[in-house]
């Protein structure tokens, strides 16, 4: 153990573990907003999450900016990160529906047990991945690199860049957002009604297919967004670049307390700082195990995760 690395790199550490686990929490909020509705893990989540960064790749290379290209001026950054972000979220959103439309649905109708949705859920990722693994030859693709990243400011020693607040800041704004609009607005509210009983919901006039729709869109869109800070984080892609990060969003959602939106929230960021402090103390080829052992850790004692109710009784 390097306690000399961890706690020389502490400030580092942890801004890197945020900005890392900001995209976890994005991701998440999908996977706790259909849970929270359904009672069901989307695993095809990560796949949702995967066509979003094919989506802004494409935006960019229609835009003519190649993994070859120089950083453009601010205006016409401005709009391909925009044009990447819509498109990005758009497709992720189309994907979850089509998802829920053409796997999920069907099975409502039959009322099929839990399990059926569950073998549904895998076999509709793998049908994803493995679709966009034809179709690009399992090969990795390289991103423009838009936002060249400058050093800002520091904190206690820690390098502060544009690049980490964007990631940050875009995160926030969306989790608020979509905090805001299943607590304030009327659809938010047939949202928490569905979550708490859908029957009864129904009986008061609110349409229970309606709402899973918006709430697998809602589920997309995170995810979308998750998907261009990724590409611009990390620069690459690949049929199945959503597997990993599936599970760690996932792992964030249960350690939050999944079926609770600020839980996700919290349950990424903490899982990015706990990676990030374990590859400085271990070495990084232990960044990913520690993530997961963590979570088994939080739930022996807190089975419910850190804000979460029980797994029966979530909520939206």
């Amino acid at each position: 153990m390097n306690f000399d690395e961890l706690f020389g790199n502490f400030p580092t550490l942890t801004i890197t573990g945020l900005e890392q686990g900001a995209i976890y929490a994005l991701v998440a909020l999908g996977y706790t907003l259909v849970y929270g509705v359904l009672r069901l893990i989307n695993f095809a989540h990560s796949e949702v999450f995967m066509v979003g960064t094919f989506a802004a790749l494409w935006t960019w290379e229609f835009l003519g900016y190649d993994q070859n290209s120089a950083a453009p001026a601010f205006g016409p950054l401005l709009v391909a990160i925009i044009a990447g972000l819509v498109v990005a979220a758009a497709a992720s959103a189309l994907t979850a529906v089509t998802v829920e439309l053409v796997a999920y649905r069907p099975l409502r109708r039959r009322n099929a047990p839990p399990l059926a949705f569950l073998i549904t859920a895998i076999g509709a990722s793998f049908v994803l991945a493995e679709s966009f693994g034809i179709g690009t030859d399992r090969a990795p693709f390289g991103m423009p690199t838009l936002i060249p990243q400058e050093t800002l400011f520091t904190v206690f020693g820690a390098d502060v860049t544009n690049l980490q607040l964007l990631i940050l800041g875009i995160t926030l704004v969306m989790m608020v957002g979509l905090d805001q609009f299943v607590n304030r607005s009327r659809l938010g509210r047939g949202i928490r009604a569905v979550a708490q009983d859908a029957d009864t919901a129904a009986l008061m006039g609110v349409n229970k297919n309606r709402v899973i729709l918006l709430v697998f869109v809602l589920g997309g869109i995170m995810a979308g967004v998750g998907a261009l800070l990724w590409n611009v984080k990390y620069g690459f892609t690949k049929f199945n670049v959503g597997f990993l990060l599936g599970l760690k969003a996932f792992a964030a959602a249960v350690l939050g307390g999944i079926g609770n939106l600020r839980g996700a929230l919290l349950g990424g960021l903490l899982l990015g700082l706990a990676e990030n402090y374990a590859a400085g103390l271990f070495g990084g080829e232990w960044k990913d195990f520690t993530g997961f052992v963590l979570l088994i850790v939080l739930l022996m004692f807190r089975p419910t995760g850190l804000l979460g109710e029980s797994l029966g009784r979530a909520r939206a």
